[in-house]
């Protein structure tokens, strides 16, 4: 064998044979403390206000009030209702030559309580839920689970919740049927064998002491909330509670090289983007992160990538900076370059017959290039355009970033969505560009620490 030939063998360079170990660590376990604390949309809105506000930043409402002007380098920040959240990093450059956009969302699927959740049957209370987004209804029974979330009592008080996190708290969850009585429950198609109606989560089973009430169960759960929480039944109706996987995200893997962690669609792009606009302290070009909810149920409402919160808010910014006019927004929109910083499929050696191995995504070897998303013949898909990837490919080799392209699964197999194609719609370069993930949607999900790293890396060099 020739030199030649020996030297076109040789491996190439990974992320971890380059990377600073310690920062990738280090990095990666603020990201695994921060997913396991803050599990909702709301939790990760709050959670990131907090660390703004220690960076020195501005709410945006405050700066309006003030109505002075501002400048390079000053970072200010938005939210939609508390679930939403927009931060703006202010370039050198006028805002006029356009934008660096970071667009992640913030929600994952989850079981969501219905307006009257409570209820007994045969001594038993349970809460009764609607499933949120796409998911496996057969994996979420018999895990225990965690209640997070809001009740608003009608005077407008609103009442956190959070049980089953600490270590001491209890946790709940969904039953399955035995085995030994599942014959026909194991003929179904697994997309039957668990339904919608049946992710009842079970609450408790003591009755209330000395109660000659019909339903003593219902009632001793009641009591509980009420002591903890000061909340009644009827304030249920005005609540917002999301039934997650109880417990931290955790190191995965023997090596300790990869997180095992809940929601981390998307909240795995959502962080670095978070933490490459704060720690990015001078950039040439005005910067964003826009953080939204809703995507896994198509983006809509009003804290959904559909409302008009972004514009809104970009319109605010360029009125304090005295340029705004609509057609200067358009503009604007129209100049600004984006990364729709969502997950990909990572290929599982388990399930190899989904994916095309020349033309998927691989954990451990960078954050990910779609430049399609959608579901066979490209339907509903954002399509980057040549001239964009060539301008990424050239910014990210010069910054000696590994990264890969893929495709979600082989072509008659599927397919996803993400926010690209809504902010392609406003005129915008936007491609999808993120972490690849094992198990998405499932209540854990898998991603390697030198993915996260990596698209850090990238986030941070794109938005210089």
């Amino acid at each position: 064998m020739g030199d030649t030939e020996k030297k076109d063998k040789k491996k190439e360079k990974t992320i971890w044979d380059k990377s600073d170990e310690k920062k990738l660590e280090e990095f990666c376990e603020d990201y695994r403390v921060f997913l396991s604390s803050h599990k909702t949309e709301r939790e990760n809105v709050s959670g990131m206000e907090e660390g703004l506000k220690t960076a020195g930043a501005r709410s945006l409402p405050e700066a309006i009030r003030e109505g002075r002007s501002l400048s390079a380098g000053e970072l200010v920040y938005a939210d939609m209702m508390g679930k939403s959240l927009m931060i703006v990093r202010i370039g050198k450059k006028p805002i006029a030559e356009g934008i660096r956009l970071l667009g992640a969302h913030i929600d994952s699927p989850r079981l969501d309580l219905k307006q009257h959740p409570l209820y007994e049957d045969t001594d038993l209370a349970m809460l009764d839920t609607h499933y949120y987004g796409g998911i496996k209804k057969y994996q979420w029974v018999t895990l225990p689970m965690a209640l997070h979330g809001v009740i608003v009592k009608k005077d407008g008080t609103a009442v956190q919740v959070c049980i089953g996190e600490d270590p001491d708290d209890p946790v709940f969850g969904c039953s399955d049927l035995l085995i030994h009585l599942a014959g026909r429950q194991m003929s179904k198609k697994l997309s039957e064998g668990v339904e919608g109606e049946k992710l009842n989560v079970l609450v408790g089973s003591r009755p209330l002491k000395d109660s000659d009430e019909e339903n003593a169960v219902k009632a001793n759960v009641l009591h509980i909330l009420k002591k903890k929480y000061d909340v009644k039944e009827e304030d249920l109706v005005s609540a917002e509670i999301e039934v997650v996987p109880a417990g931290p995200a955790r190191d995965y893997g023997l090596d300790r090289s990869m997180i095992m962690g809940y929601g981390q669609d998307d909240k795995v792009c959502a962080y670095p983007s978070y933490r490459a606009i704060l720690d990015q302290k001078d950039p040439e070009y005005t910067s964003i992160c826009l953080l939204t909810d809703k995507e896994e149920i198509g983006s809509v409402g009003a804290t959904g990538m559909h409302s008009r919160f972004f514009e809104n808010t970009l319109a605010e910014v360029m009125n304090l900076q005295g340029c705004y006019s609509e057609l200067e927004l358009r503009r604007v929109l129209c100049k600004t370059r984006v990364l729709s910083s969502d997950v990909s499929a990572g290929f599982d050696p388990n399930y190899p017959d989904v994916m095309e191995k020349n033309n998927c995504a691989y954990l451990g070897r960078g954050p990910v290039f779609n430049k399609y998303t959608g579901a066979r013949g490209k339907s509903g898909s954002n399509d980057a355009n040549a001239e964009y990837i060539a301008f990424l490919r050239s910014l990210l080799d010069k910054e000696d970033i590994i990264y890969q392209t893929s495709e979600l699964g082989k072509v008659d197999e599927g397919g996803g969505g993400t926010i690209a194609y809504i902010l392609a719609n406003l005129g915008m370069e936007v491609i999808d560009f993120g972490v690849a993930v094992l198990n998405m949607h499932a209540p854990w999900e898998i991603t390697s620490k030198a993915d996260i790293y990596e698209t850090y890396r990238a986030y941070r060099a794109f938005l210089k």
